[in-house]
């Protein structure tokens, strides 16, 4: 049998835990470590940077170790076999899931999210707060007429029964998970406080409401809970261009990318605008925008409108995705 070199592996093992530190290092050295983490996580990044190549070393510097424990096919005195089992080619797979990562770290190009991410999870216009999210597939009305078929069949095998079940469903032993919320709805909750009347006092005071990647959040929350308030004004926001399949030429959102966390946490938010120029942005291509708020209703729900917009092409911001405030 052919002798288990743990030397060897200890040599790879610390170079893939270096390879990860030179990556992070990288990403923070280029900045595009934004594209993948929000600032909040940035210490636990640094952490991580620090602990991967201190333990990379201390690897490499074992591997260089030759002692009696290595001979008998031991790596240290825990009395457990700290072996990988298997074959050559399982170790060589295994491997290659920490490589590959690395590899493509290094080779792929850096990009954040674009409007291919936005039709697959959907865009919640404003804050959200009162929207939800619709993911842009075709495929859903497909799904709904599908839905239709299947209550229209429970209904011909058992009347009685379908109708009991709806008469429970509608008493409340149901929740309907596509219910909208309410203004109601928000105020109840404990964690609202004042803050957000005082911005809107602020806010009202300015003749142009200027959105940035700080206020974002907190000011699309202002114009969904005091919308009647700021019809009328003017506001200026950047944001790549974003279309639903049913927009017509004149439409067009101004999209950004909220993350907490990391990409996983990610949403989108988008503000709907009017101009006669929308037809000339394409997709993901950023533009300032300046308009007039107006109310309109879009599937359903209120939202702010920029109406009369005047647009131009921008380049992608430093800080492309916005990030909520924790006030």
């Amino acid at each position: 049998m052919k002798k288990y070199d743990h030397s060897f592996h200890a040599y790879i093992q610390g170079t893939i835990l270096i390879g990860f530190a030179l990556l992070i290092l990288g990403l923070i050295i280029s900045g595009n470590i934004v594209y993948y983490i929000a600032p909040t996580m940035m210490p636990f990044i640094y952490f991580a940077l620090v602990v991967f190549f201190l333990l990379g070393l201390l690897q490499v510097f074992r591997s260089t170790k030759k002692d009696s424990g290595h001979e008998h096919g031991e790596s240290c005195n825990c009395e457990h076999d700290h072996r990988i089992p298997g074959p050559s080619w399982v170790k060589v797979v295994i491997y290659s899931v920490f490589i590959l990562p690395i590899l493509s770290g290094f080779v792929l190009p850096d990009r954040m999210l674009d409007s291919s991410i936005a039709a697959n999870r959907g865009i919640q216009y404003g804050s959200g707060l009162f929207t939800k999210p619709v993911p842009s597939q075709p495929e859903e009305t497909s799904e709904a007429d599908s839905s239709e078929t299947s209550r229209a069949e429970a209904y011909l095998e058992d009347p009685d029964e379908y109708i009991s079940n709806l008469e429970a469903s509608e008493s409340g032993a149901d929740f309907d998970a596509e219910e909208h919320y309410t203004i109601e709805d928000f105020y109840d909750q404990e964690w609202f406080d004042e803050y957000y009347i005082e911005l809107a006092e602020e806010l009202e005071e300015q003749d142009v409401i200027t959105v940035t990647e700080d206020n974002y959040l907190d000011i699309m929350t202002v114009l969904d809970l005091h919308l009647e308030q700021f019809e009328g004004k003017k506001l200026e926001i950047i944001g790549f261009a974003y279309r639903e399949p049913d927009f017509e030429d004149h439409q067009l959102v101004a999209a950004r990318f909220s993350m907490t966390c990391c990409t996983a946490d990610a949403a989108i938010y988008g503000t709907l605008i009017e101009s006669e120029d929308a037809k000339e942005f394409e997709e993901d291509t950023w533009f300032y925008a300046m308009g007039t708020i107006e109310i309109q209703e879009y599937n359903g729900y209120k939202l702010p409108v920029l109406v009369d917009s005047y647009l131009h092409e921008v380049e992608e911001p430093d800080t492309p995705y916005v990030y909520p405030s924790f006030r």
